[in-house]
């Protein structure tokens, strides 16, 4: 009897085993991880967003806000089609800014305004408990017409390995995301359609995009973020994937309708005017932004300079770029949340403070960091600009620095964008992180403080953090 418990222990393991090593290397679906051809664009198609939140020295809000009213014009400008991509869309009384009812009633006017423009709405299935709880905005969309789309997360690989395989093999067939546990089941499989996207035609035959870290949910209206409004470009690619994304995710409509984007989902003529354009613009996806930012950052020397403004910086082989370049003599210098909050409303500090003064300690403090102060919202950018004395390249977007946002395990969506460090988008996102790093503000804001205000040289943390990031047993 023993030996048949050990045979059978032995085929568990195995399968277990088997399970967790394939649905963590299986292949992406197809538009996936996806980078896109350099393409032209002019200055006046691109523009830089922030939305900033701080407090004065009594504590009251000073909000300055951009994002949502961008995402609104693109939805009052399309007459076609608009594609929606969100984490994150629920409403909430106590809300500073109700921008999911905004932006829902943009939606439905449009519709009113243009019965035949389609729309097509992504959203993450944890918006509606993974199907259990309908979303009552999103049920006013699906009476009005608009399609939604709750994008399939089980076709994406588990970054949680040690978790996963046990939840494939037995959980998934009898917990409901009705109950607190189900619910617990599945977000402990840390992955998510983590894309923050909108896109339609501009009424002249042409697309329309803002791209960023900004999701229009209530509870979220205040964040710090940061985004993009894109005309022209490669946004023909970026359409091309997020219908890759409802296909896979079950949706059976015709792409005929989103004609605009030519076959193969790129302009034909990238290639051939983009090396003498004033600009170029790529669209990178999952995998596809880490393989660019690596090599972005690898090719820096002693004179150029990294800045980066993020919510959350934890993978390894970045903070390795960054320290290497700090040590060749390159000008690094990092804005980051605190990581104070976590989702529950806990504190923990990971990963940014124990990767922060990693990096700091191991560069002798070649490499500079300093806090967002935050009032009960989120730093929540996710910005990173590479420059020299004549270029400047910037990467923008869902991504942030950790395994979870740049090895293929959540959907994100990011725009790679190469100008001159002379032009008005460079002088935008130079201003906007210099005005943070450096504090120009109204007396008495203070938006970063020092380093030493949230350094964390605990090694206990330190390897806790490398655990959680290896493993995949973290949310970050």
């Amino acid at each position: 009897m023993r030996r048949w418990r050990r045979v059978l222990l032995s085929l568990l393991l195995a399968l277990w085993a088997g399970v967790a090593w394939y649905h963590t290397h299986k292949g992406l679906p197809a538009g996936l991880a996806a980078a896109s051809p350099l393409c032209p664009v002019q200055p006046e198609q691109v523009s830089f967003i922030a939305d900033i939140t701080a407090a004065d020295a009594y504590g009251r809000s000073a909000v300055s806000q951009g994002i949502f009213d961008a995402m609104l014009q693109v939805v009052h400008a399309a007459q076609r089609f608009i594609v929606l991509d969100f984490r994150a869309f629920s409403a909430e009384a106590t809300a500073a800014r109700h921008v999911t009812a905004e932006l829902t009633d943009a939606l439905l006017a449009q519709r009113r305004a243009h019965p035949a423009v389609q729309v097509l709405f992504i959203v993450d299935p944890a918006v509606e408990r993974y199907g259990a709880l309908p979303s009552p905005q999103l049920q006013l969309l699906r009476a009005a017409g608009v399609t939604v789309v709750a994008a399939d997360l089980q076709r994406l690989r588990d970054p949680n390995f040690t978790y996963s395989s046990l939840w494939r093999l037995a959980l998934s067939w009898w917990s409901s995301p009705a109950d607190a546990f189900g619910l617990a089941a599945q977000r402990m499989n840390y992955k998510a359609d983590a894309r923050k996207v909108v896109l339609g035609d501009d009424g002249h035959g042409g697309l329309a995009a803002v791209v960023g870290s900004a999701d229009p949910s209530d509870s979220r209206s205040n964040w710090s973020n940061v985004a993009a409004r894109l005309e022209g470009g490669a946004l023909p690619a970026l359409l091309a994937s997020e219908l890759a994304v409802a296909r896979f995710s079950g949706w059976r409509g015709s792409p005929s309708a989103f004609a605009t984007a030519p076959a193969g989902g790129t302009p034909p003529d990238c290639a051939a005017t983009a090396a003498a354009a004033p600009a170029t613009m790529q669209v990178v996806t999952e995998g596809a932004i880490h393989q660019a930012l690596l090599e972005h950052l690898a090719a820096t020397a002693s004179a150029d300079s990294i800045d980066v403004a993020m919510y959350q910086l934890g993978d390894r082989a970045v903070a390795q770029e960054l320290l290497a370049a700090a040590r060749r003599g390159v000008s690094v210098r990092l804005i980051l949340d605190a990581n104070e909050a976590d989702e529950n409303g806990g504190t923990s500090g990971l990963p940014n403070q124990v990767v922060a003064s990693e990096l700091v300690s191991r560069s002798g403090g070649a490499l500079h960091v300093r806090w967002y102060r935050t009032h009960g919202e989120r730093f929540h950018g996710a910005l990173v600009l590479v420059y020299g004395a004549n270029h400047l390249w910037l990467t923008l977007g869902s991504a942030q620095l950790t395994r979870r946002s740049l090895d293929d395990y959540n959907l994100e969506a990011n725009v790679g964008i190469e100008t001159a460090r002379s032009s008005a988008l460079a002088q935008q996102t130079l201003q906007y992180f210099d005005t943070l790093w450096n504090n120009h503000a109204a007396l008495g804001i203070e938006y970063t403080a020092d380093f030493a205000a949230f350094a964390n040289p605990s090694q206990a943390d330190y390897w806790l953090y490398r655990l959680l990031e290896g493993a995949g047993l973290a949310g970050f």
